[in-house]
């Protein structure tokens, strides 16, 4: 961006996830397309200590789309690649946790002053907001506070969107596939906030000019994570698609339109999501707001100087 904050630089993001590989301490290390200088302090809700280190992949591989460092020769490079990262472990070594340790990481993070939260996580189906009620409060006190969170709508294809990304005030981020079309996994529904890249197969939606879905899959989504069970080795493995690949990427465009200030100085995540939503590319036939929300994600819209909401300066 021209107006000298590139990259998302001056925005803190939380990742609450499986961790990140953000540190050389013991076992671990950092993963080689992080710079050092990437991370503020973090806490680990899991182990109950303050080294949120990654035991899975799946949280390095989100931190990566945010905030890849950028002409280090290594890697792909991050959507807001001069962002800082706050990791917080809230997710197991399986990648599940409770919706008690999530809440306590979304208020470590509102209190530690992230200005966006990633939660690429969902519950089951059948988990309703009467079941997470520490969660939701704490999703209300970040909104209260201006931290805008954003939360896959889930992969079970279902026609309703999953907690915590259907609780009010969330950005909920469904997959759409290499082609342009809904992921076959991807949950849609009411509330769905907009799409954004997810890998994978491509719905059955006749009509749409997008869908194939008798043609091969689209690709996967692909960040540097931990190729097998080691910590140490690092590389683009395979076999990453879903919404939580596609959560990332709106999180880091929110971070390019805080750090852009093209809302002004202290955008409110209703103004942040409104913007999302107006410089969306819309997908599908038209009138398909249940299955792709405002549409994609478009990070050059989202932070140009004019259009919806924008202030002069």
């Amino acid at each position: 961006a021209a107006d000298g904050a590139p990259g998302g630089q001056g925005v803190t993001v939380a990742v609450l996830d499986t961790g990140v590989a953000y540190a050389n301490r013991g076992p671990f290390r950092r993963s080689p397309d992080f710079s050092r200088y990437t991370f503020v302090k973090g806490y680990d809700f899991v182990a109950k200590n303050p080294y949120p280190n990654d035991r899975n992949g799946h949280g390095t591989f989100v931190a990566s789309t945010i905030a890849e460092a950028t002409n280090n020769h290594y890697g792909l490079t991050g959507l807001a690649f001069a962002a800082h990262i706050m990791p917080v472990r809230v997710l197991d070594s399986q990648g599940e946790g409770e919706a008690s340790t999530i809440a306590e990481g979304v208020l470590f993070a509102v209190k530690h002053h992230a200005q966006v939260i990633n939660l690429s996580l969902e519950f089951s189906p059948g988990v309703t907001a009467a079941d997470i009620p520490e969660l939701i409060r704490a999703l209300r006190y970040a909104h209260r506070q201006g931290v805008l969170v954003a939360a896959a709508a889930g992969n079970e294809g279902h026609a309703a969107i999953a907690y915590p990304a259907k609780a009010p005030d969330v950005v909920s981020v469904g997959a759409i596939t290499e082609h342009g079309c809904l992921a076959d996994y991807s949950n849609d529904g009411a509330g769905l906030t907009l799409v954004a890249p997810g890998g994978g197969a491509d719905a059955n939606l006749p009509g749409d000019p997008n869908c194939f879905p008798e043609k091969p899959p689209g690709r996967d989504i692909y960040q540097v994570t931990f190729t097998g069970s080691s910590f140490t080795k690092f590389g683009l493995p395979t076999g990453y698609e879903g919404t939580s690949m596609a959560t990332p990427h709106v999180t880091a465009t929110a971070a390019l339109i805080i750090a852009s200030g093209v809302l002004g100085p202290h955008p409110t995540p209703a103004q942040i999501t409104a913007r999302l939503k107006a410089t969306a590319r819309k997908l599908g036939g038209g009138g398909d707001e249940r299955l792709y929300g405002a549409g994609l994600v478009n990070a050059a819209a989202a932070t140009a100087p004019s259009g919806p909401g924008a202030v002069a300066r």
